[in-house]
């Protein structure tokens, strides 16, 4: 009996990660491409390699007053925002999500609290070590987005808009 709870248990389980891939995948290929403004630092990690750790202006003026990202005590840990799209696509902080529909130039984005800082997606862009440089011109983090607000961070993108690095 053991046996068959421990199948069953590995095959739900290997379900589940191949559903999740599958809608990585899915937003990968169907999803908006929304530029956010970057302020990045670019500590390195010996444990990790070589990363730019992301911080974004959307967040700072989703967030103002609490220091760079630092979040005001309450702030609900999970949530979403719309921004204002300009013609290259890069997303300007509009206001928090509402029942209001989006209009053609918007786009839903989800974040979260963690440590009293606002993430989208990711706080990190990892990279191949040895090529900081080719990404210290970043200006803007190339997300794919759904509609429901889920976003995958793609790329960066230098001032003129074009992709850095091996993902050119």
């Amino acid at each position: 009996m053991r046996k068959y709870i421990a199948v069953i248990a590995g095959i739900l389980m290997l379900a589940a990660v191949n559903f999740t891939i599958y809608q990585r995948e899915h937003l990968l290929e169907q999803g908006s491409v929304v530029l956010l403004e970057l302020a990045p630092v670019d500590p390195r990690s010996l444990m990790q390699g070589d990363y730019m750790a992301l911080r974004f202006k959307v967040a700072r003026d989703a967030f103002p007053g609490f220091g760079w990202n630092d979040v005001k005590e309450g702030t609900p840990s999970d949530g979403h925002l719309v921004v204002t799209l300009d013609e290259h696509g890069v997303g300007s902080f509009k206001h928090f999500a509402d029942a209001t529909p989006l209009a053609k130039n918007e786009a839903l984005l989800r974040y979260r609290i963690r440590n009293q800082q606002p993430k989208f997606a990711t706080n990190a862009f990892f990279f191949q070590e040895g090529h900081a440089e080719e990404y210290a011109k970043a200006r803007y983090g190339e997300f794919r987005v759904a509609q429901n607000g889920d976003m995958i961070l793609t790329a960066l993108r230098g001032a003129d808009y074009q992709k850095l690095g091996l993902a050119q």
